[in-house]
């Protein structure tokens, strides 16, 4: 089963969600430092991280950078924040998802499984209904079953909700696909107001990477109050 990697000083919370986690047959590992969850990273494979915002040594955003300068696993990021710039700077540092306290427990493990089957095909019926498992368009390749990316050969590090939003981009060669549409198949979310400046975010990071600019990109391309396309 996966190992979740599980960071909160508040130890009440920490406890709870453990045991949540625990009932789902996971594997936590859990700490309320962020010192000891970096020094977990490095010496146990990690398949999924929770981490608080507020830390007594290392806040949450500082861990989440750190993974993702060498790992691409999901990232959650919980806090007691909730405001929208907070959001898109979790967003921009790398993580996948957010949620504030105070929560409901199994919301929180829905949102575990969602952003684990994005990654490790969590549930069968998702992988069965995967097409062609390789996807090419100028020089940017996509394999979806073993989840590597490359560019003019090159591979590219997306985090798993990169790697499924350009997959998707991918697979509409030539057609719009809407903000709605990508957050309901990424996040597997209803849509909300401020939905549609999660995905500007992770698009913008995936042009970072792909070292292309938003006015002229040669691969997402930004239609106005519609969506994302790629063209063929």
């Amino acid at each position: 089963m996966p190992n979740i990697l599980l960071v909160d000083d508040e130890q009440a919370i920490a406890d709870l969600i453990e045991v949540y986690l625990k009932n789902e047959n996971f594997t936590v590992y859990k700490y309320y430092t962020g010192l000891e969850a970096l020094h977990c990273i490095d010496t146990i494979p990690i398949d999924l991280a929770i981490l608080d915002l507020m830390l007594p040594d290392i806040d949450g955003l500082t861990i989440c950078q750190k993974i993702r300068e060498h790992y691409t696993f999901p990232i959650l990021m919980l806090t007691a924040k909730d405001g929208e710039i907070d959001q898109i700077n979790g967003f921009a540092l790398g993580a996948d998802d957010y949620i504030t306290k105070p929560f409901r427990p199994l919301e929180l493990i829905a949102r575990v499984k969602a952003n684990l089957r994005r990654v490790t095909c969590y549930n069968q019926s998702e992988k069965s209904r995967v097409g062609s498992s390789l996807l090419s368009v100028r020089g940017l390749s996509i394999n979806a079953e073993s989840h590597e990316c490359f560019l003019n050969e090159r591979p590219l590090s997306l985090t798993p909700t990169e790697f499924e939003i350009l997959k998707i981009l991918c697979e509409n060669l030539g057609k719009v696909v809407s903000s709605e549409e990508l957050f309901q198949r990424v996040w597997k979310e209803k849509y909300y107001e401020n939905a549609s400046n999660t995905v500007m975010v992770h698009i913008r990071h995936i042009r970072a990477k792909m070292k292309e600019s938003a006015e002229r990109p040669k691969y997402i391309k930004t239609v106005w109050g519609v969506g994302y396309k790629i063209d063929e």
